[in-house]
């Protein structure tokens, strides 16, 4: 359900961790942004656990990130809402697409033995084998998004993101029809994350640049549901020395919650903000966020009297 005390025309946030460990470094450069972002424009910023993928889901990591925010004084807005009790809801949308979204039998390693080209973030872009059917012999494995052919006005997504600019993507050359349930049966991050942040009435979204190449697809499933775009800031993540995005699944360590300042302030100087000698908690978010309002030239919403 849309967030209880939106008011209208409200900026309306989020941070939406995957409860597959403790927050890191990498994860609390995104909810830094995304909370300060919520915080200059006088908006709300809720949590969401994004644990659509049951399977991956770490016990007590929820609790883990929802403490270490609390110790942050990271405070959210609203109830925290959790994927895995939101399946109906997808349900609904798969259903409301209709015949765009069909069966696919295809292993990956059929998809990547097709050649026809590789995704910005990695993956085999689709070649469209089972569009007109299941071939014979072939089980449903997936289910698929059928996007426009090329040249199709549809086809190309342009959206304007608040720091990297004008962004573009042609979907079938670039990504090709995409999974929205896997073959596990588990809903995918793609539909899960359009659904909800509609159904929230989610405004911004501010999260990691490893994001941005799923943007386009979103705002294509966006359109064909006919839900409304949210405005986008993607920003720079965390690294580790072999350039890969810091993350849970290459050893990033959980942040030390026993430095909890100088934590918050290391987080502060990736984003390039400037906050200025602090020695509290309490003392160091009105700086951050006008640091942040500032360095994004954040207009504050007009207060009636």
């Amino acid at each position: 359900m849309p967030y209880t005390n939106q008011r209208a025309g409200q900026y309306i946030g989020r941070f939406a961790p995957s409860p597959t460990g403790p927050l890191h470094d990498g994860s609390l450069v995104a909810a830094m942004a995304s909370y300060l972002d919520a915080k200059a424009h006088q908006g709300a910023w809720l949590v969401r656990m994004e644990d659509v993928d049951e399977a991956r889901t770490a016990p007590c990591a929820a609790d883990a990130i929802l403490n270490a925010l609390t110790t942050l004084q990271m405070h959210w807005d609203g109830a925290v809402e959790f994927q895995s009790n939101r399946g109906y809801l997808y349900q609904d949308a798969f259903d409301k697409l209709g015949r765009l979204a069909y069966p696919c039998g295809c292993t990956r390693r059929e998809i990547v033995d097709s050649h026809v080209g590789i995704t910005t973030d990695g993956e085999a872009v689709y070649p469209g084998t089972c569009r007109a059917g299941l071939p014979v012999g072939k089980a449903t494995r997936s289910y698929r998004l059928l996007v426009p052919e090329v040249g199709q006005p549809a086809e190309l997504i342009r959206f304007e993101d608040r720091l990297q600019g004008l962004i573009q993507q042609h979907l079938a050359i670039e990504v090709g029809d995409f999974v929205l349930k896997r073959v596990d049966g588990f809903w995918t991050y793609q539909l899960a994350v359009v659904v909800d942040d509609a159904a929230q009435g989610i405004t911004h979204v501010v999260r990691g640049t490893d994001l941005l190449d799923s943007t386009a697809r979103q705002i294509y499933l966006q359109r064909q549901l006919h839900l409304p775009t949210p405005v986008y800031l993607h920003v720079p993540v965390i690294t580790n020395a072999s350039g890969e995005k810091l993350s849970k699944q290459n050893g990033a360590q959980p942040l030390d919650l026993t430095q909890a300042l100088q934590t918050l302030i290391k987080a502060a100087w990736f984003l390039g903000l400037e906050i200025g000698y602090v020695t509290s908690i309490e003392a160091f978010w009105p700086l951050a966020v006008a640091a942040w309002e500032n360095q994004r030239r954040v207009e504050r919403p007009i207060q009636l009297q």
